[in-house]
């Protein structure tokens, strides 16, 4: 992608102070870049990944198999962000984390192509592994490159930066789908890695025009907490290698022995982190009332993400073997679905910002309740929509492709109400002893819900029928009708925050 790169007058001392990137500085081309190649090889490889372990010439796993391990899978990707930003923060420093995490990934690329299924789920582990540390400090460096909150500049640079993200996972299913699909799965993973590579290549050639605090560690670990870390760090890896070894080795072990604890971890610790955080003495009164508000929306936001990642596992498989994958007779690969998504989001963002500021100067913008509340409504009512492509499916037809186009609409909608909002409200309502965490916590409503998803495939639950999909769309919309009920009490548990 061609960088629009111009002359123009920036404060003197900023970081790239003598070029600028659509009027920014010139360092957001470098993390732009990073960010757009690392999402093509993640969304790339994501789209690929339930249909290659559906596969007869994948790993031919049952359909719930495979929603679990996806399920668990991008959960991981998730709960590693707040491990991930704590290495930033205390070990290596922001721009070497994310160096460290580019390898990482392009590692876990390259385990996937390779055509053995015994290193395929240590290549996927890499890929959470890496993408856990890239994601929590990546956005702190688009941070970096501004003075200060107050810097004008600031909300457009990262308008820009998140153009990024899904500019590389709008083409990534269209390349790497394409060609995983209809060329070799392996070769598939193998592009995902080669997108890695380039964005790893260019951050470490373009990381001069960084900001130099970002190759600083805010709060380095004393050397006793270093010892004290490690000891605990390599007795949880003992730990775990014995258990996994005696359970080989009695010829006990299955692929479950791996999924219900990482499931059940992905449901635990987002309960752990909020309750610690509830039950710290340290917050005064309203900062309890606005964690207690809090709650209300990180609860709504799992079930919200528990049906919204199904888009790239039950829906993905259901189009695989379910639906006619054409429009006007041109055939197109069933990954490119996943392209739906970002190209709706790119459209679909402004209009959403421009409406809320015109109703916001005519004092008729909804609240933040309001906003949260529809989005669960809405993705609610995308499954309420699934149950007609099912029911044409389950009628010994192939349903069309405009069903399934018609869902993640709706889902977008429902994600453009939900997840800015969510966002803003989450550091709108921090305890200033959690400023810095809380984007992490934010984060642990997508591995709650994800996992939730997981413990139900791994229990036998087939996600693609009927009833189930009619339950889940139904506890959604009566999710956001509560919500919306409560609405002034929330409100009032919120405070002076709106």
């Amino acid at each position: 992608m061609a960088s629009s790169l111009t002359k123009d007058s920036v404060s003197p001392g900023s970081p790239g102070s003598e070029r600028t990137f659509f009027g920014q500085p010139r360092g957001l081309a470098t993390l732009f870049m990073t960010e757009m190649w690392e999402r093509f090889s993640y969304y790339g490889m994501r789209a690929l990944l339930p249909l290659y372990l559906v596969a007869p010439g994948g790993l031919h796993l049952s359909a719930a198999t495979a929603t679990a391990i996806y399920s668990v899978y991008v959960s991981l990707v998730y709960l590693l962000a707040m491990p991930g930003g704590w290495f930033g923060d205390r070990v290596w420093g922001p721009r070497k984390t994310v160096a460290v995490a580019g390898g990482v990934i392009m590692l876990g690329h390259l385990t996937l192509a390779l055509p053995s299924s015994g290193t395929f789920y240590a290549g996927l582990g890499l890929v959470a592994i890496g993408s856990g540390l890239l994601k929590a400090n990546i956005s702190t460096m688009v941070g970096h490159l501004y003075d200060g909150p107050d810097d004008p500049r600031r909300d457009g640079g990262f308008t820009v930066f998140y153009m990024g993200i899904n500019l590389g996972a709008f083409a990534a299913p269209l390349v790497i789908g394409t060609i995983g699909e209809n060329v070799s799965w392996h070769l598939g993973f193998a592009l995902a890695a080669l997108g890695m590579g380039l964005g790893l290549a260019q951050f470490l050639i373009g990381s001069r025009h960084l900001a130099p605090r970002s190759s600083v560690v805010p709060t380095p670990l004393s050397a006793e907490e270093k010892t004290s870390t490690l000891r605990k760090a390599a007795i949880w890896a003992g730990i775990a290698v014995v258990f996994y070894a005696i359970v080989g080795f009695s010829g006990h072990y299955t692929l479950n022995w791996i999924l219900v604890p990482l499931t059940l971890l992905g449901v635990i610790i987002p309960t752990m982190v909020l309750v610690r955080i509830k039950r710290d003495k340290d917050l005064d009164r309203a900062d309890q009332s606005k964690m207690s508000a809090y709650i209300w929306f990180f609860v709504a936001a799992a079930v919200f993400w528990m049906i919204y990642d199904q888009g790239g596992s039950t829906l993905s498989i259901f189009a695989d073997s379910s639906a006619e994958n054409s429009v006007f007779g041109w055939s197109f690969p069933v990954s490119w679905y996943q392209s739906v998504n970002p190209v709706l989001i790119m459209a679909m963002a402004p209009v959403f910002a421009w409406f809320w500021l015109a109703l916001n100067r005519r004092g008729k913008e909804p609240s933040t309740i309001v906003k949260f509340a529809s989005g669960l409504v809405l993705v609610g009512a995308s499954f309420f929509l699934f149950l007609a492509p099912l029911s044409i499916a389950e009628g010994g037809h192939k349903a069309a492709a405009m069903w399934l186009v018609a869902i993640y609409f709706v889902q977008t909608v429902g994600e453009l109400m939900l997840s800015p909002v969510g966002l803003s409200v989450t550091t709108k309502m921090a305890p200033a002893k959690y400023a810095s965490q809380m984007m992490g916590v934010w984060f642990l409503a997508v591995t709650a819900g994800d996992a939730t998803t997981g413990l139900l495939s791994i229990a036998g639950v087939g996600l693609n029928g009927t009833g189930v999909v009619a339950l889940e769309a139904a506890l959604a919309v009566v999710a956001g009708v509560a919500v919306w009920m409560y609405r002034n009490k929330v409100k009032q548990m919120m405070g002076d925050v709106r």
